[in-house]
């Protein structure tokens, strides 16, 4: 069943080492057998106002194995840090439906 990386962000100081941070997730979720589904800001809030200003970031894995390998990588971890001071970021993990 495949499991979604699903991250909302509020970015607020865009540097950098968040540009490097991006380029390196999306190096490792490919490599964990990941893809993005969705990678940028909200096009348009229709109903509420969560989503207002922020940009959502959605990562499709085969499994759940798959997406905890990448999370719990020494790569990742190592490499989170750089988004420090960038912003607020909520995550989660979700099961798909298939």
């Amino acid at each position: 069943m495949s499991v979604y990386l699903v991250s909302i962000c509020e970015i607020t100081n865009f540097s950098e080492a968040l540009s490097e941070y991006a380029d390196i997730s999306a190096k490792l979720i490919e490599e964990h057998g990941g893809q993005y589904v969705v990678r940028g800001p909200v096009n348009k809030v229709v109903e509420g106002n969560l989503l207002d200003g922020k940009t959502a970031i959605i990562a499709k894995f085969p499994n759940k194995e798959c997406i905890d390998n990448f999370w719990a990588s020494e790569e990742y971890q190592s490499t989170k840090h750089k988004r420090d001071g960038t912003g607020v970021y909520d995550i989660g993990i979700f099961e798909g439906i298939d």
